[in-house]
């Protein structure tokens, strides 16, 4: 595959890029190092986000990474590719391939073995688009970031007090408290 498949960004100016190309003898782990690989990149967002990506979303990522790998993998033959741009709010993550078919969104049927790895993504991300590349076509979804907060001290004041003994409830959990302001009863 050629650059020339990401002459167009999905992101306009992204904070974070990074692309893997996953040719024909590595399509077997295809799947689990598309993963990692997504892990790794969002442990490097911290750099340029002001706070970590959330476990959550991380795995979310990585779960929607592995349906459109998977499906790349699965329904077309030649190299796939995996880009991730990661922007200010938004991880686009774009899969291209070397074939022209579009993949399909069955409807929902919780009786129906595979099949569902559209219907997943687009659960997840609100949506995907298919747009025609060069070599193939481009297969992007967005999954929306929550705001973080940089790492480091709670924005207000905290105190830690001492567990309970054990009493007749037993010992709580540790409590936080905020001190009073000077002057106030």
């Amino acid at each position: 595959m050629t650059d020339a498949i990401t002459a167009e960004r999905a992101t306009p100016d992204p904070l974070l890029s990074a692309g893997v190309v996953y040719d024909e003898a590595a399509r077997v782990g295809a799947m689990a190092a598309a993963r990692a690989f997504t892990a790794e990149f969002l442990a490097a967002a911290s750099d340029v986000l002001p706070g970590p990506v959330g476990e959550e979303r991380v795995e979310l990522a990585q779960l929607v990474v592995s349906e459109l790998v998977t499906n790349a993998v699965r329904h077309t033959s030649g190299p796939c590719r995996l880009l991730l741009e990661l922007g200010p709010e938004a991880l686009d993550i774009s899969v291209f391939d070397q074939e022209a078919a579009v993949p399909v969104q069955r409807g929902h049927d919780p009786l129906r073995v595979g099949q569902h790895g559209v219907e997943i993504v687009v659960a997840i991300c609100g949506g995907v688009t298919v747009e025609p590349a060069p070599e193939g076509k481009r297969v992007r979804a967005r999954l929306p970031l929550p705001a973080t907060r940089a790492p480091g001290p709670p924005p207000w004041p905290v105190t830690r007090r001492p567990p309970p003994s054990a009493g007749p409830l037993g010992s709580g959990p540790p409590y936080h408290r905020c001190p009073r302001p000077s002057g106030a009863a």
